[in-house]
């Protein structure tokens, strides 16, 4: 009896400059249902950003499978929080082999794309750049990154003169 040809799947992305106010805020984890829905795992507790875009730039994994190269916009038609993580449906990502296609994918919004904040409010990305001063006035840096540790976010400095990792200041 003759085989059905094997259906395959190509991502369709349209290629795209990455903004240069871009902020990676999350990856694709895997496939969710499908209908072509995504499980995204946020950089972020709280995936204001992911939510609030609609356009999202995507980046191939640093490591493991590449299903594509470069930059791409992806168009969200939906997205929202589920437990722990964020779940999304974008144009063109219609089953589950497409959604398969992204996993590792590295997701990007432009920093002008974040919802606005309060006057008392920030997001942490601000403080990258701002030099810290402790009580005594003693400059110990600027802010060249933060790290998640979950329960509170660490501030990550260089100190002048420095430029070795093993020499930054966490706080």
């Amino acid at each position: 009896s003759p085989q059905a040809p094997a259906m395959t799947h190509a991502l369709n992305l349209e290629p795209a400059d990455l903004p240069s106010d871009a902020i990676e805020v999350g990856r694709i984890a895997d496939a969710w249902g499908v209908k072509g829905w995504f499980k995204v795992l946020s950089h972020n507790a709280d995936p204001q950003a992911l939510l609030a875009a609609r356009n999202w730039f995507l980046q191939p994994s640093e490591r493991g499978a590449r299903t594509f190269s470069g930059t791409a916009r992806l168009a969200i038609r939906q997205a929202r929080t589920h437990s722990d993580s964020v779940v999304a449906w974008a144009q063109g990502v219609d089953d589950r082999n497409t959604a398969e296609l992204l996993r590792g994918a590295r997701i990007f919004v432009p920093r002008s794309d974040f919802p606005q904040t309060q006057a008392d409010e920030y997001y942490w990305v601000d403080l990258i750049g701002l030099v810290v001063h402790n009580r005594a006035g003693t400059e110990l840096g600027p802010v060249v990154g933060l790290i998640d540790t979950g329960p509170h976010c660490v501030l990550r400095m260089q100190p002048a003169g420095t430029s070795a990792e093993v020499d930054q200041v966490l706080i």
